[in-house]
């Protein structure tokens, strides 16, 4: 991952002059998301509760007046509020919405034992910290008749058997809302679409339900070879920055009538047969 700005003529800046507001871009893809939309010239706020992380990346881009950082609990109204308002006194407007932060929440088999609070913890980030990033994203967009709006999904959207429960759950009801909204924020201008990698892409942060002393590349590794066997795209693997070029293609003009998609990075693992063996991560 390039830590400093491309800056070559030749190099076409997709984002020039555009604003993005990024949840969870301290780590994994959204660092990676971050990085590139500044590299093709956008200006960015990160917005985390990662507070030690985010100085961290503001220096290493070194960027001048294009990076911010906000603490930020998508969780918590207030604190979305407070970002998007920082955002537009910041750099003026939001023509990118990235609803990058998510958990992954633990694997429990038995819906018997399953404890409905980790359920409600999973939603409360997941599927409520999207439905606040897109409400006030919204309530700058609406008035301008324009804007992009991204979240992160999961080819857990698409089938089961590949996240827990309640991460499950969480992933189509973003895809679900994605639609919904795109027809209701079309009539003004904004698309709205949102990015399915799989379970697990390598990064120094994944899989999220693990803790931290448990992250390391070897178990990174192992999550991802076991979806790699069953996708039928050989030789490719998947990583954090493939998904933030696929976020960079929808918040660029490139995609200018591309609204309502879920666009699966699967690796053909959803498509291709009707046959997907259950991951039991």
């Amino acid at each position: 991952m390039a830590d400093t700005l491309v800056t070559s003529s030749v190099f076409k800046r997709r984002l020039e002059g555009k604003v993005a507001l990024i949840t969870g871009g301290t780590s994994g893809t959204g660092e990676a998301t971050v990085r590139l939309f500044i590299n093709h010239g956008a200006k960015v706020c990160i917005a985390d509760i990662q507070d030690k992380l985010g100085e961290q990346i503001l220096q290493s881009l070194d960027s001048g007046t294009h990076t911010r950082f906000i603490h930020c609990d998508v969780t918590k109204e207030d604190d979305i509020s407070k970002a998007v308002d920082f955002t537009v006194e910041t750099f003026g407007t939001i023509d990118i919405m990235v609803n990058n932060t998510e958990i992954t929440g633990n694997i429990v088999p038995d819906i018997r034992e399953f404890d409905i609070r980790e359920f409600k913890k999973v939603f409360e980030v997941n599927v409520n910290g999207v439905f606040l990033g897109m409400k006030h994203a919204a309530r700058v967009m609406i008035p301008r008749g324009k804007g992009s709006i991204i979240s992160i999904a999961n080819v857990a959207s698409t089938i089961g058997g590949v996240g827990s429960h309640s991460y499950t759950c969480s992933k189509h009801a973003v895809v679900g809302f994605t639609k919904s909204l795109a027809e209701i924020l079309g009539r003004h201008g904004i698309r709205v679409n949102c990015v399915s990698p799989p379970y697990a892409v390598p990064t120094g942060v994944t899989p999220l339900h693990l803790q931290p002393g448990e992250r390391n590349g070897d178990v990174v590794k192992g999550f991802s070879a076991a979806v790699e066997p069953h996708a039928n795209l050989k030789g490719v693997d998947l990583e954090s920055d493939d998904v933030a070029e696929a976020m960079l293609f929808l918040a660029s003009d490139e995609a200018r009538f591309v609204s309502g998609l879920n666009l699966v990075l699967g690796g053909g693992f959803t498509g291709v047969s009707s046959q997907q063996p259950t991951i039991a991560f």
